[in-house]
C-alpha cells in the first residue's frame, strides 16, 4: 500500500475517533500518547493510577458487558458467586469464637473485622458475580444511554437470586462441616446481631455497606495491580466488618447459617433483613457512588468542552 493510502486511512481513523468522543482534557491528553506512543492493546495497562476519566470509560464498557451478558451465565457466576462469600461468614464465626472477649467487646469488633475481608478478597477477584458490585457499575451504561433500564433490573434480579441461592448452599455446607470447624456459637451470635436492629437503622447501614462496596468497585478500577486491587477489596470490606454494617449477601450467609445451627431469627425477621439490606445497598451503590462519579465526572467534561469552545 502507498504512503498516500496509508495517510488516507489514518485519516479517516482519525475521523471517526474525533466523532465519537469530544474534545475533553484527557481525550486531548490520549491524543497526545497516541502520537507519542505505538497505538497497541497494552498501552497504558502499566500505570499505576487511571485517570478518573478512563476510569469511568473502562467501568462504562465493564458494566455494558454484563448487562449483554446471557442470564444463565449471570446467574451461575451469582451462585458463585455467594457460596464465595460464605467463607467470610465462616472466617468471622470461628474469630468471634477465638477472640471471647467478654471485658473488651470493641478490640474483639476490630479483631473479628480482620477477618471478614477474606471471603470478598476472592471473590471479587475471581470475577464471580456479586449484587452489590454492580449497584453501581451497572448504573454506568444506562446513565451513558448506551443500556436500558429493563436490562438493568434484569442483571440485578438474576444477580440477587444467585447470590441469595449460593449464600444458602454455603451455610448448609457449613453447617454439616460445623462438628469440625466447631463455630456454631460464632455463627448464632453474628446471625442475632444482624436482625437486633429497628428497620430505619437497619435500612441505613445497608446504605452505608452498598456505598462501601461499590466505592471498592470503583477504586478496582484505578489500577491494573493486583496487590492494589486486594488492599482496595480489603479496606472497604475491613470497614464493613468493624462497623458491623449489613451487607445483604454476606449477611444472608451468616443468617442462613445460624438459623440451620438453632439461632432465634423467626422467618419474618429474615426477610425484614433482606428487604432493608438489599435496598440499603443498592441505594448506596447506585446513587452515592454511580450517580455522583458519573456527574462530576462528565460535568467536568462539558466544562472543559465549553471552555475550548469559548
Amino acid at each position: 500500500m502507498s504512503n498516500k493510502g496509508v495517510n488516507e486511512e489514518i485519516s479517516d481513523v482519525s475521523q471517526l475517533r474525533d466523532e465519537r468522543h469530544s474534545e475533553t482534557e484527557r481525550s486531548v491528553e490520549r491524543d497526545a500518547e497516541d502520537q507519542q506512543f505505538m497505538p497497541v492493546v497494552i498501552k497504558r495497562t502499566d500505570e499505576s493510577r487511571r485517570h478518573p476519566d478512563d476510569m469511568l470509560e473502562k467501568a462504562v464498557e465493564e458494566g455494558q458487558e454484563q448487562l449483554e451478558r446471557q442470564s444463565v451465565s449471570l446467574f451461575l457466576s451469582a451462585i458463585a458467586a455467594g457460596m464465595i462469600l460464605g467463607f467470610s461468614a465462616m472466617a468471622v464465626a470461628v474469630a468471634s469464637v477465638a477472640f471471647e472477649l467478654p471485658d473488651q467487646p470493641l478490640l474483639k469488633r476490630i479483631l473479628v473485622a480482620l477477618f471478614y475481608p477474606l471471603g470478598f478478597v476472592m471473590c471479587l477477584m475471581s470475577g464471580a458475580q456479586l449484587f452489590t458490585e454492580h449497584t453501581a457499575t451497572a448504573v454506568y451504561p444506562v446513565l451513558e444511554r448506551r443500556a436500558t433500564v429493563s436490562q438493568l433490573l434484569r442483571l440485578w434480579f438474576v444477580v440477587v437470586l444467585g447470590n441469595l441461592l449460593g449464600a444458602f448452599a454455603s451455610a448448609m455446607l457449613q453447617t454439616l462441616a460445623d462438628p469440625v470447624v466447631g463455630a456454631s456459637v460464632g455463627y448464632i451470635e453474628v446471625g442475632e446481631h444482624l436482625v437486633a436492629f429497628s428497620s430505619l437503622p437497619l435500612l441505613i447501614s445497608g446504605l452505608l455497606a452498598g456505598w462501601l462496596m461499590a466505592q471498592g468497585g470503583w477504586l478496582l478500577l484505578s489500577t491494573t495491580h493486583a496487590s492494589g486491587q486486594i488492599m482496595a477489596i480489603y479496606l472497604v470490606t475491613f470497614l464493613i466488618g468493624v462497623g458491623g454494617l449489613h451487607h445483604s449477601i454476606a449477611g444472608s450467609a451468616e443468617i442462613f447459617s445460624a438459623m440451620m445451627l438453632g439461632a432465634n431469627v423467626p422467618l419474618a425477621e429474615l426477610g425484614r433483613f433482606l428487604g432493608l439490606a438489599l435496598l440499603g445497598n443498592l441505594i448506596g451503590g447506585s446513587l452515592f457512588v454511580a450517580v455522583l462519579n458519573y456527574t462530576h465526572i462528565r460535568g467536568t467534561q462539558s466544562t472543559t468542552q465549553e471552555e475550548r469552545d469559548n
